[in-house]
Parts: structure tokens; sequence; C-alpha cells
């Protein structure tokens, strides 16, 4: 255990840190898989291209946030507009 003020603090700044992060990840998998699942099952184009732009917008945000990096968040940006299009 750290004896020094600002580095109890910034144990607790971390560990903010990374609940928060972790529940940002994990509300974006999720949504991630939800498409995933509708695109098997041929749902409407409307319906999964509204909830697209909703993934994608979290994924921006994720990346100003520091949560994933630019090309990780641009990479399932891809594959998940891929999916979409596919879907005739």
């Amino acid at each position: 255990m750290a004896n020094i003020k600002s580095s109890k603090k910034r144990i607790v700044q971390n560990a903010k840190r990374s609940e928060l992060n972790k529940y940002r990840k994990s509300r974006i998998r999720s949504s991630i898989k939800k498409i995933d699942s509708a695109t098997l099952e041929k749902k409407n184009k409307a319906e999964l291209s509204k909830n697209f732009l909703k993934v994608e917008s979290e994924l921006a945000k994720s990346v100003n946030k520091g949560v994933y990096k630019k090309n990780t968040a641009s990479r399932l940006i891809s594959r998940l507009a891929k999916k979409i299009k596919s879907i005739n």
C-alpha cells in the first residue's frame, strides 16, 4: 500500500477509471452482439442501421475517452457495416 497521499489518490482514481472503462466496453460488446444476432436472423435493415448508428456513436465516444484506440474502433465499425450491408 502506498504511503504518499498523491499515490493513494492515484490508486482510487485508477480504480474508478477502470470500472468506468469496464462498463463502457461491456455496453459496446453487448450492443455489437445484438447486431450480430440480428444479422444472422436477417431482421429488417432499417432497424439494424439505426442500432448501428448508436454503436458507432458509442465507439467514437469511447475513443475520445481513451477506452479504445482509434484503429480498433474503426475496425469494429467496419466489420459491423460489412455485416449489415451483406443483408439484402
